[in-house]
């Protein structure tokens, strides 16, 4: 008689099991997912507007109004390196993480053209492999991904690489306006992402709650940055003392 698998007896284990239940259904955030984003980077001229060489509005505009200060910081899903790029030419110490071997290529060779030092990782952000603390997390397009059950994931890595008082820098699918509403519990019935997930502001407010809000808006188009109105950009900070978000046992 075969045995049956009773191998979940940690966090981690239920997580991997519920990664299983996408791994047919196209996700694009898991290590499986690389080899979609190679060819989706393979034609570095296609018009993609988040191939331009220019980072996001929102993060340039929190660096320039000095509401960010330099410091050490740590791009998730980078890309082809646009915004690490740019914090890495305005004083910054940055590391660049992306699944993706095709966009890490091209933001190395963006980083050489730029002539700033940029540390860029192929790596799965949830493999423990990122240390910190960071001053500041950027993310521009990672986290609506991600599954539902990888937002604990997300939530332990902010908690465990940022540092106190760090600033956390968010951009996602707006709801309404792109990306998919399908409730949580259905798209594990469909075994599908959808191309990832959208969210309301109130839905960014309760999962973030632990961290201070600063800023929630759409973002604005604009020709001198990378700015799309079907995005929200949030910003929020890390408090200095607190209870924080559990670890991921």
């Amino acid at each position: 008689m075969e045995t049956a698998d009773r191998g979940v007896r940690s966090v981690e284990d239920l997580l991997r099991l519920l990664d299983g239940l996408f791994a047919d259904g196209g996700d694009r955030w898991s290590e499986a997912a690389a080899g979609w984003w190679d060819d989706f980077y393979a034609d570095r001229d296609r018009p993609v507007p988040f191939f331009a060489d220019k980072p996001d509005e929102s993060l340039a505009g929190w660096v320039a109004d000095g509401t960010i200060p330099a410091g050490r910081a740590l791009d998730l899903g980078c890309g082809p390196g646009r915004n690490a790029v740019h914090l890495a030419g305005l004083g910054f110490a940055v590391d660049a993480v992306d699944l993706s071997p095709a966009a890490v290529a091209w933001g190395r060779d963006r980083a050489r053209a730029a002539g700033v030092d940029v540390d860029f990782r192929c790596a799965d952000a949830f493999g423990g492999g990122i240390s910190g603390p960071y001053d500041l997390v950027y993310d521009s397009g990672c986290f609506h991904h991600l599954p539902p059950h990888r937002r604990i994931s997300y939530l332990a890595l902010l908690e465990r690489v940022l540092a106190p008082g760090g600033w956390f820098g968010l951009t996602c699918f707006a709801a309404g306006a792109m990306g998919s509403e399908t409730p949580d519990a259905e798209l594990y019935r469909r075994g599908r992402l959808e191309g990832g997930l959208a969210y309301s502001a109130e839905q960014l407010r309760h999962i973030f709650s632990s961290y201070s809000l600063v800023q929630l808006r759409r973002v604005r188009a604009d020709p001198a940055y990378f700015g799309e109105e079907f995005l929200w950009t949030a910003l929020y900070r890390k408090p200095v003392t607190g209870a924080g978000i559990p670890a991921v046992a």
